[in-house]
């Protein structure tokens, strides 16, 4: 499997050879650095923690002991290793966007766009009341929550509430172009977030 973390960046169009329109959305990926690789025998499960970006100034390690962060970059320790899927990951290997092939099948996830507290049209594409026979002020209400029995509202009741905000995962984009050398990639279709968010890009199975 493979992944990177990345910054969306936005959409945009690419047109192919016979004119064809591709609507695209191009994620920035700078090179990720694994900063920590948990195991089973010490941390009781597998996993690989990476690192992404500079910080200017740290008071404390951020990441394991075997990498510290400190104020001018970046230095790594210690020589665990995993092998996951095809890669050989080590604690302080980088990973970038030389990886992904162009028409490699990804799900991206990240935070969805935040909307704040909304109604169940909305929230729930509920199809309101009639426009008709006397209606007032009722076009956009919910209607009915609940019945005689067990007189209380059931749980999962599909009702007006917060909206957004949570982690979204789209399923089978294709990479359309990659460009390693300005850590670039540009994903058919849309992407979970807002522009600037953070997004995960990882293969899956056809």
């Amino acid at each position: 499997m493979k992944f990177i973390l990345g910054k969306k960046l936005g959409m945009s169009q690419i047109f192919k050879e016979d004119g064809t329109v591709i609507p695209v959305t191009v994620i920035e990926a700078e090179p990720n650095m694994i900063t920590q690789i948990k195991t089973k025998e010490k941390d009781g499960y597998e996993a690989v923690q990476v690192g992404v970006g500079l910080k200017k100034k740290t008071n404390k390690p951020k990441f394991s002991k075997e990498f510290n962060l400190e104020n001018k970059g970046t230095k790594a320790r210690g020589k665990a290793s995993t092998t996951l899927g095809d890669l050989q990951l080590a604690v302080g290997q980088k990973i970038d966007l030389s990886i992904f092939s162009e028409g490699d099948v990804v799900k991206i996830s990240g935070l969805s766009k935040g909307k704040g507290f909304q109604g169940v049209v909305k929230r729930h594409g509920f199809s309101g009341m009639p426009f008709s026979h006397g209606h007032h002020h009722v076009l956009r209400h919910g209607g009915s929550i609940g019945q005689r029995f067990p007189q209380h509202t059931l749980k999962g009741m599909r009702m007006a509430g917060r909206m957004g905000g949570v982690r979204a995962t789209t399923r089978g984009l294709k990479v359309v172009k990659v460009d390693a050398e300005n850590n670039l990639i540009a994903v058919k279709g849309a992407v979970p977030g807002h522009k600037g968010g953070l997004v995960i890009v990882q293969t899956q199975s056809r």
